[in-house]
């Protein structure tokens, strides 16, 4: 007897799943800004950034800034001591959060700020200026990423280059110029030590007609830049 050929029924379709579909591509999503997050920074090892946000927000603004890129190497070594001095006095010591510094801000109210450079030099050329929780997650998430593929010369080289001094007076190279007419090669330890103390308000201190806290905010930055020299903090980013 025949065998009967039973009849194969085709598969029912797949019903769409929103919620499945939105998590595959929001993690698709994630690991593509990931991706080119590293790859940026990772090119920046070795690539000039480009001009930052702020810094085109402030070119639209006044129809022009001052900027010029120089590599460290042309730039006087007091000047790198003396705004790890004025900044962030134990760079060389942590991995991009100054957790000591952090404890003491939460401890005072948050009335002073616990930023490192390298948090600086995130905000400066990946992000934009002003508070806002976005801002700082992004700045917290990415720091460890240059931290990690940077040496602590670049962030220092890369720091010095992009920091306003100035309204529209933008890296070593311009505010060197513009304050006491001389290279950043030639830069004298006060000069650095000025150059540095304008840099939490640029817009209302100058460097070369300095007020008398001014003076004496560059002399203890002076001291503590001759200090890290001596018990080593400033290793890390000097040949």
């Amino acid at each position: 007897m025949a065998k009967r050929k039973t009849k194969k029924t085709a598969p029912e379709p797949r019903r769409f799943q929103p919620v499945r579909w939105v998590r595959r591509w929001t993690i698709r999503f994630c690991l593509i800004v990931i991706l080119v997050v590293v790859g940026t920074v990772a090119a920046h090892r070795v690539l000039t950034p480009p001009q930052t946000f702020y810094m085109g927000q402030e070119a639209r603004r006044l129809g022009g800034i001052d900027y010029q890129w120089v590599p460290l190497d042309e730039v006087a070594p007091v000047m790198a001591r003396a705004v790890v001095a004025a900044e962030d006095a134990n760079f060389c010591l942590h991995w991009g959060f100054d957790m000591a510094a952090i404890r003491t801000a939460i401890e005072d109210g948050g009335g002073r700020g616990a930023s490192t450079l390298s948090q600086q030099t995130v905000k400066n050329v990946y992000l934009w200026h002003g508070r806002s929780w976005l801002r700082k997650a992004l700045e917290a998430a990415i720091t460890p990423v240059v931290e990690g593929l940077w040496t602590k010369r670049r962030i220092i080289e890369v720091y010095l280059n992009v920091a306003e001094f100035d309204e529209g007076i933008f890296g070593v190279e311009a505010a060197a110029r513009h304050y006491f007419g001389v290279g950043p090669e030639d830069l004298s330890a006060m000069q650095a030590a000025r150059l540095a103390a304008v840099l939490p308000d640029p817009k209302d201190r100058s460097a070369s007609k300095p007020g008398e806290w001014l003076r004496k905010r560059a002399a203890s930055i002076m001291d503590g830049a001759a200090t890290i020299r001596r018990d080593g903090r400033s290793a890390c980013f000097e040949d």
